[in-house]
């Protein structure tokens, strides 16, 4: 799909650009936008190091089992046709983990080993179980806990003077999809039409590799850890209580001039970040974690992450900024305003919420480019990366987890995950509106 888009819109802009006198233009936008995209990573390259270099810190510091342990119980409840020693719950807290944490790359593989192993539990082959479309519901429509920090790294590169401000919303957003979708496989699940049943010939062949994972050696620890020294402990209490002194002091002010609204909004604003900054390195100092050495250990992490990325924005920001640069980008934008504006959508960010649930690559791209076109912290820039992280690469994930199990029919699954994804987008429009007017 990705591929037909791509080249719809290099081969379409040079054809348009031909017809209307404007190839010269198209032209010249190759080159601009190529340049614009080097420079955009190399923006990108620091926060991306720094923020993941901070994350690493609470990760050896214990934060990714804390989560584990949370999700852990949750997950029991959920899916209790799966027994809590099952290889599978191992391998869907890890998965659920890494995903609510913001590493993609880490939960990919935890989420084909939980495929396949909910496979062994499922008493129609080639037919995904309720649980699958469950689990395949709460990743695609995963509660975005901590920030998107690529996200971020984009704005700040294209110049924002505030890239976090779009935290707030898309965890608002992130939570109407979770809800949404969650909703539609409880409503689905029941419907004669969407009975499970045999599939003729059995499962399927797999069609991804299923990683060879020591799931026992990951399992949440219910043992403690040691415990930090009393100086860390006053450390950690002492920049706590530092913290909720400045913020009680911020509520205060903040009252005394604007409506508990925008107290609210403010407050969002400007302490999440810092305050999940500073929440990170403290976990860190309690967890008795080198904090500078393990921080440089997930820099290089983020450095890894940064250079990726970069085929995929430089393919996606020429041939969008070709796209622009024929007039044909403003045509349909032009057909589609006078609808959307009324519903309180920009059109220009259309284009990127329906590719989101096909390519978080080519999403990715687009959205750089809409940052660039129109500003990071104009109202279109500001949506376009609420959205970003408001849903899911839904397709992908569905054919990549439904292929590693070998199943055919994957019943209500798509059902459910797009309907988060609907969801999603109407949560970002709404809480952008709310944030930023």
């Amino acid at each position: 799909m990705l591929n037909g888009i791509w080249l719809f819109l290099v081969l379409g802009s040079i054809v348009y650009g031909a017809w209307t006198g404007r190839l010269g233009e198209v032209t010249d936008a190759l080159f601009e936008s190529a340049r614009g995209a080097v420079t955009l990573v190399i923006g990108l390259v620091g926060i991306m190091v720094f923020l993941l270099g901070v994350m690493r810190v609470a990760f050896d510091g214990g934060l990714r089992e804390a989560i584990a342990r949370v999700l852990a119980p949750l997950l029991r409840k959920l899916m209790p046709e799966v027994p809590a020693d099952h290889p599978a719950m191992t391998a869907m807290v890890m998965n659920l983990t890494s995903n609510m944490a913001g590493l993609g790359n880490a939960a990919t593989p935890f989420g084909l080993k939980s495929m396949a192993e909910l496979d062994r539990l499922n008493r129609h082959p080639g037919s995904a179980s309720d649980t699958m479309i469950l689990f395949l519901v709460l990743n695609t429509a995963s509660i975005a806990v901590l920030p998107p920090l690529g996200t971020i790294g984009v704005r700040l590169a294209a110049g924002s003077e505030h890239p976090e401000a779009i935290w707030a919303p898309t965890l608002i957003a992130t939570i109407v999809s979770a809800v949404a979708a969650l909703a539609a496989y409880y409503a689905l699940r029941g419907l004669p039409y969407f009975r499970p049943g045999d599939v003729d010939g059995g499962a399927g062949e797999r069609t991804t590799p299923v990683p060879d994972i020591d799931l026992a050696s990951l399992a949440p620890s219910s043992a403690p850890r040691e415990p930090a020294s009393p100086l860390r402990r006053l450390v950690v209490w002492g920049i706590g209580l530092a913290l909720l002194g400045g913020l009680v002091a911020d509520v205060v002010r903040l009252s005394a001039e604007g409506t508990p609204g925008d107290v609210a909004r403010a407050l969002l604003q400007t302490w999440l970040f810092p305050l999940l900054i500073a929440g990170l390195l403290l976990i860190g100092i309690g967890g008795r974690v080198r904090a500078y050495e393990s921080m440089i250990q997930g820099a290089r992490e983020g450095l890894d992450v940064a250079a990726r990325i970069v085929p995929y924005l430089v393919a996606i920001l020429v041939a969008a900024g070709m796209f622009r640069a024929s007039g044909a980008l403003g045509i349909i934008v032009s057909w589609l305003d006078p609808l959307t504006s009324r519903m309180g959508v920009p059109a220009e960010v259309l284009p990127m919420a329906l590719l989101r649930p096909l390519s978080g690559s080519g999403a990715f791209g687009l959205m750089s480019e809409i940052l660039e076109a129109h500003g990071p912290d104009s109202f279109i820039g500001l949506l376009a990366s609420t959205l970003q992280g408001s849903t899911e690469t839904t397709f992908y994930v569905l054919a990549l987890y439904l292929g590693a199990a070998g199943v055919r029919d994957g019943r209500y699954a798509l059902i459910a995950c797009l309907t988060g994804d609907v969801a999603g987008f109407v949560g970002a429009v709404v809480a952008c509106h709310w944030f930023f007017g």
